[in-house]
């Protein structure tokens, strides 16, 4: 099983093959709109304009599983980020990114790349970089900005 095997729900609960990303560099984090790294969206937006172009996608998807920090609807959640922030990049519905509901995706992406202390997401804004033939190339904590992972991503580009 690759990532190219995925579906997910996107933000108005259609379903979006991962296979539609095939050839892309994938940037995949979790996100909140509640939360102390919640401005990195603005970070993550410009590496999207930046690198759009050239073939990098950015899969945004919000977890309420820490503090309680993303607690709208999905079209609330979109709505605070392209009024606060300009996103322009894809937001999918809320999924879990540990435990007995988390989603599949997340299961693959952490069984590629363990996190410091294991494979447990630690909390929102952790990110999952992915080359263009769909392997998982690093996974950064929270605290790593989008300006950090300027070079990681042009380098795949």
């Amino acid at each position: 099983m690759g990532i190219y095997d995925f579906t997910v729900k996107d933000a108005k609960g259609n379903d979006v093959s991962l296979k539609d990303y095939e050839g892309k560099v994938l940037l995949i984090v979790n996100t909140a709109t509640g939360c102390g790294f919640t401005p990195q969206y603005a970070g993550l937006q410009e590496l999207y304009k930046k690198y759009q172009a050239e073939g990098l996608e950015i899969l945004d998807f919000p977890c309420n599983q820490f503090g309680n920090q993303a607690p709208g609807t999905e079209e609330e959640i979109v709505t605070f980020c392209t009024g606060r922030f300009g996103v322009t990049f894809k937001q999918f519905a809320k999924i879990e990114v540990n435990g007995a509901n988390e989603a599949p995706l997340y299961t693959y992406l952490k069984s590629q790349k363990k996190g410091i202390g294991g494979s447990n997401i630690k909390w929102n804004f952790t990110k999952f970089l992915v080359d263009r033939k769909g392997n998982v190339v690093a996974r950064f904590s929270p605290t790593t900005t989008p300006e950090q992972i300027d070079a990681k991503a042009k380098e795949l580009l």
